[in-house]
Parts: structure tokens; sequence; C-alpha cells
């Protein structure tokens, strides 16, 4: 065993005190996913958007990466590691993780909302006002709803050419990340670590799957153990 892919979903960041995707109601801290996650709700009133975002900038700037996260870059000490992320924190890059692939775009970066090729690093409040250097509006570099994933050729690539997969704090029934699976075809070893693990329809075609019912500190730090002792 060379390469192991990792699938992080919320549940990842959550230990470190980042609030997870939706709550029970369906709500984003307090407001509706459509509201500041999807180009109609940007075009509706940006100023909220910016706002919602910009809060969630300046959280990164309370939180740490926790033991899962380090327990991964611990990992990359004997395989080759690929960390494919729907989160859009930079918790895994801050922990020291070396190549991580953000499927749902990054808060610590903004884009044109003409050109989305520009791209800049970006950890301060952005506001109205704030342009790009052809003059245009600058947008949260998130992947909204309704919005292709650009980053998921890339991930489906690392899938395709893992030897093992562990899938950490996702509930993996938002596609099109959870499909990512199914890419793993010569995958000889899968691990699904979360506390309320739910097996999709690729997962249940896994003979290899390992679920380690457990939260990412804990879990992960058994799967990387026993990784390392094998290596």
């Amino acid at each position: 065993m060379k390469k192991i892919v990792v699938l992080t979903g919320a549940g990842m960041s959550a230990e470190s005190g980042i609030s997870t995707f939706r709550d029970a109601g369906g709500l984003w801290e307090g407001h509706d996913v459509m509201e500041v996650a999807s180009p109609e709700g940007w075009r509706r009133n940006p100023e909220l958007v910016l706002d919602f975002y910009n809060k969630r900038r300046r959280q990164l700037k309370e939180v740490e990466p926790n033991a899962g996260h380090q327990a991964l870059v611990e990992l990359e000490t004997r395989y080759q590691v690929s960390v494919v992320t729907q989160n859009v924190d930079d918790l895994h890059e801050r922990a020291g993780s070396s190549k991580v692939i953000h499927l749902h775009g990054e808060l610590r970066k903004v884009r044109s909302t003409r050109n989305p090729a520009l791209i800049y690093d970006w950890t301060e409040d952005l506001s109205i006002g704030d342009n790009c250097e052809m003059g245009s509006q600058l947008r949260p570099h998130i992947v909204w709803f309704g919005e292709a994933v650009p980053m998921m050729e890339a991930a489906a690539i690392e899938a395709g050419t893992a030897d093992a997969v562990i899938i950490v704090g996702t509930s993996m029934q938002v596609y099109p990340a959870a499909g990512l699976v199914a890419y793993a075809f010569q995958a000889s070893r899968i691990f699904y670590v979360d506390p309320r693990p739910a097996i999709n329809y690729e997962l249940s075609r896994i003979n290899s799957l390992s679920v380690v019912a457990e939260k990412a500190t804990t879990g992960l730090r058994k799967v990387v153990d026993g990784l390392i002792a094998e290596g």
C-alpha cells in the first residue's frame, strides 16, 4: 500500500469548533442555505452573503487544527497522502498536510465575478466595492448550490489511483462528493470514520469496508496507528 486518499467532511472540522454546514433545522448559522450559498442569494442580497462569509473567515482565526488533522499529517511520514475535503476552512493546510483538494472552495480566497480564473488570497473582511484587477466585484471563492464543482475531476483522479481510502466526518449523502468512492476501484481497503456512519449505495458494494463508528479525532487515531504499524 503506497497511496492513501482521505475524504473529509464537516465532522472533521467540527471538533475544532467550526459549525457544520446544516443543523437539524436545515439552517446554516440561522440562515436558509439558499440565502447565503447560491447564485440567486448573491444576486438578491450580496451584502448578506459577504457578511456571512466574513464571519466564517473571522472564525478561522479563533480555531486550530485538531488531533484528527494532526494524525493525517503523521500518516504522511509513511505513505503518500492526498486529502480531498468538502470543507472550506484551511485546517488541513495549517496542520501540515501537503496535498489538499478543496471540492467546495476556500474561505481564505476570493474570486472575480467577471473572470472566475482570477482568484486571490484573502484573510480579512470582503466588502462591496472590493474589485478584481478588471474592475469587477469580488465574491467568496466558494462553490454554491447550482454551481459546477471544478475540482471534482482532480479528486476523481486521486480516488482512482488510491491503494486505500479513508472517509471521515461526512454523511456520504451529498453528491457529487459522495460518489467519489466509486472511482476508488483499485483501492484494496476503505475505512469509514464517523460517529453515525451512513452507508450509501457505493459503500454498500465494498467488501473491504471497515467502519469505525467514532468521532474524527479518536477514530482517525486508531486507523492511522494501524496503518503506520503495517507500513
